[in-house]
């Protein structure tokens, strides 16, 4: 097997990449979980408040209408890839914060819930890394 075979995707593979909804798709995928957030906290102003105090941000108004703001406007930034650059950016430090404010495992004892935060850690950790092929435009044009 040549180095070319090993690195060429099988043609159902490759087909599925070219595919033009893959890109849109792999995009609302990334960033489902913020729109989401973002518009349960938005129509829920006291609950983001209450979650943002739970965290230990002040003034916690003020930090539930900027993480709404970075949700909902970072995605849409990501998925129209207007400036998704800035989007992805925009999303990738906000989650890089989010894990180290709410899943600092080194922290807890050992235990259930050391176990959890430590994996929710390295999953941001893992989206950190999907924002970071966004904005370097990994992703073909077609989708």
């Amino acid at each position: 097997m040549t180095a070319a075979t090993v690195s060429t995707p099988p043609r159902l593979v490759e087909n599925i990449l070219q595919w033009r909804g893959t890109g849109h798709f792999a995009r609302l995928a990334l960033v489902g979980a913020y729109l989401q957030g973002g518009l349960i906290k938005l129509s829920d102003f006291p609950g983001a408040v209450a979650e943002q105090a739970h965290f230990g941000m002040t003034p916690p108004a003020f930090w539930a209408v900027v993480t709404i703001i970075v949700e909902l406007v970072g995605a849409a930034m990501v998925l129209t890839r207007r400036w998704r650059w800035l989007g992805a950016g925009m999303l990738g430090v906000f989650t890089g914060l989010a894990a180290l404010t709410a899943n600092a495992f080194w922290t807890m004892p050992m235990g259930p819930e050391r176990s959890m935060a430590m994996n929710a850690f390295f999953e941001h950790i893992g989206l950190i890394g999907g924002f970071v092929l966004v904005a370097q435009g990994a992703e073909p044009r077609r989708g």
